[in-house]
C-alpha cells in the first residue's frame, strides 16, 4: 500500500520544533526525509526533555524521537565548504528543502533560495521563521512563545484577572509547521502543473494571527479588542467548562436549538423564555448570571454521567481529560490509533503519538524509530550521492562530518 507522498524526497535543515514538525508531517505521509544535523550535538531539541531513562548522549531525548520518526540523520558541518557542496548535491536529487534558520543565515552560507534554485530549479524551498523572510522585523530571532506573544494569541489566552498566558503546547510552532506543510503540498501541486519550484515563506506571527478566529474581525468591524475569557468562548454561550465531583466537564451549546435541549436536560425548560437567555447574544451578555446556574447543576455530578446524559439529547459535551486520560482512552488510543508502540533505539519500546489524518486508501501508522545522530550520514553520502569509502574517509579528515 503506497503512502500519499511516496517518491518525494525532503531535505530538512531544521531545528527546534517549527521546521521539524513540518518535516514530520511530510514523512508520516510517505516522503523520504533526510535530517541535516550538526555533528556531535545534533538538533537543539536533542537536549530537550522528556528524556529516556538511563540513556546518555545525543540520543537521550524522547522529545527528539517523537518528531523525527522514520527520518534519516545526516550529520555534516554546514560551515564547511565541502559540506555545503554535499548539501547542494542532495538538493539536486530532492524535491523539497526545509529550513527554519533566522532569515539571512543560509543566504550568508550560500544556501539561500536563489542559491539552491540554481542547483535545482524544481526545488520547493520552504522557509519558516518568526516574522517572515521580508519586512521590518524579519531579522528578529524567534521561538514559539515569541510567535504567540506578538501574533495576538497570548493576550487572548488565560483568565481575565491574570496576565497573558502561553498555550499549554507549542501552538506557535505547531500551527506554523502545519501551514508550512500545506504550503509545500500546494507548491508541489503547482510544480506538477508548471514544472516550476518556488519559495514557501511562513512566519509564526502570521500563523498566530491566522488562527485567531474572529478576533481580528471583532476589532476591525466593531472596534473592540478581545479580552481573556478563560475557557469560555467570547461570542458563543454557553461554551465553557463546568465543575463536577471528579473534575470538569465541557458543554458547548452552539445555537439556540442546542440551548433549548440543554435547558430541558437540566430540568430547567423555563430558561429559554428568560429574556436574559432566550438568544445567543442575550446569553453572551448575561453569562455572569447563566454560568452559576449551569455550574450548580453540574457540581454534584460526575463528568461522565453528565456527558452520557447530554449526548442522549445530542448536546455537544465531553469530560475535560488530562493527558493520562486521553492517552488511555480506547477510542483515541486503539480505535483511532493515536497511540502507537515504537521500538526506539537505544531505549527500547515506547508509546508515541500516531498520525491524526486518516486516509481510506493509504493507512498511516507511524511506527518507525527516529534516527540516532548521524546514523545515515555514510548511507546517504555513499548511496544517494555515490561517494566511495575512500572519499568518505577523506571527508572525515577534512571535518565535513
Amino acid at each position: 500500500m503506497k503512502k500519499p507522498l511516496e517518491g518525494i524526497r525532503v531535505i530538512s535543515a531544521t531545528g527546534a520544533l517549527f521546521g521539524p514538525y513540518c518535516a514530520m508531517l511530510l514523512g508520516n505521509m510517505g516522503a523520504e526525509v533526510i535530517k541535516i544535523e550538526k555533528p556531535g550535538t545534533g538538533d537543539m531539541n536533542r537536549d530537550w526533555g522528556p528524556f529516556f531513562p538511563g540513556v546518555q548522549g545525543p540520543d537521550k531525548s524522547a522529545y527528539f524521537a517523537g518528531i523525527h520518526r522514520g527520518q534519516k540523520s545526516v550529520a555534516i558541518n554546514l560551515k564547511n565548504e565541502k559540506a555545503k557542496q554535499l548539501l547542494k548535491e542532495m538538493v539536486k536529487k530532492s524535491d523539497v528543502f526545509i529550513q527554519n534558520f533566522k532569515p539571512g543565515t543560509l543566504e550568508e552560507w550560500g544556501l539561500g533560495y536563489e542559491d539552491l534554485k540554481k542547483v535545482n530549479p524544481r526545488i520547493i524551498y520552504a522557509a519558516g521563521s518568526g516574522f517572515g523572510q521580508y519586512g521590518p522585523y524579519s531579522s528578529w530571532a524567534s521561538y514559539d512563545i515569541i510567535g504567540q506573544a506578538m501574533g495576538g494569541f497570548m493576550d487572548m489566552n488565560g483568565w481575565p484577572d491574570k496576565p497573558p498566558c502561553r498555550a499549554g503546547s507549542s501552538i506557535g510552532d505547531i500551527a506554523s509547521g502545519m501551514f508550512l506543510c500545506i504550503g509545500i503540498l500546494a507548491a508541489l501541486r503547482y510544480r506538477d502543473l508548471t514544472g516550476k519550484g518556488q519559495l514557501v515563506d511562513v512566519a509564526q506571527v502570521d500563523s498566530m494571527l491566522a488562527v485567531s478566529e474572529t478576533a481580528a474581525l471583532k476589532y476591525t468591524v466593531e472596534g473592540i479588542v478581545p479580552t481573556r475569557s478563560g475557557a469560555a468562548h467570547p461570542t458563543i454561550t454557553p461554551f465553557d467548562i463546568y465543575p463536577t465531583t471528579d473534575g470538569w466537564v465541557c458543554i458547548a451549546a452552539g445555537n439556540d436549538g442546542i440551548f433549548k435541549r440543554l435547558a430541558d436536560a437540566m430540568g430547567k425548560p423555563e430558561m429559554v423564555k428568560d429574556p436574559r437567555f432566550d438568544t445567543n447574544p442575550h446569553r453572551n451578555k448575561n453569562y455572569g448570571a447563566l454560568k452559576p446556574i449551569i455550574s450548580d447543576w453540574t457540581k454534584d455530578k460526575k463528568k461522565w454521567d453528565i456527558t452520557n446524559l447530554l449526548h442522549k439529547s445530542d448536546i455537544p459535551c465531553a469530560p475535560v481529560y488530562n493527558i493520562k486520560e486521553v492517552v488511555e482512552d480506547d477510542h483515541v488510543a486503539k480505535h483511532r490509533e493515536m497511540i502507537v508502540e515504537v521500538d526506539q533505539p537505544p531505549y527500547g519500546k515506547v508509546k508515541m503519538l500516531g498520525f491524526p489524518i486518516k486516509f481510506s486508501e493509504t493507512k498511516i501508522v507511524p511506527t518507525e524509530p527516529a534516527p540516532m545522530l548521524g546514523q545515515h550520514t555514510e548511507e546517504v553520502l555513499g548511496g544517494l550521492l555515490g561517494y566511495t569509502k575512500a572519499e568518505l574517509e577523506q571527508f572525515k579528515k577534512e571535518g565535513v562530518y
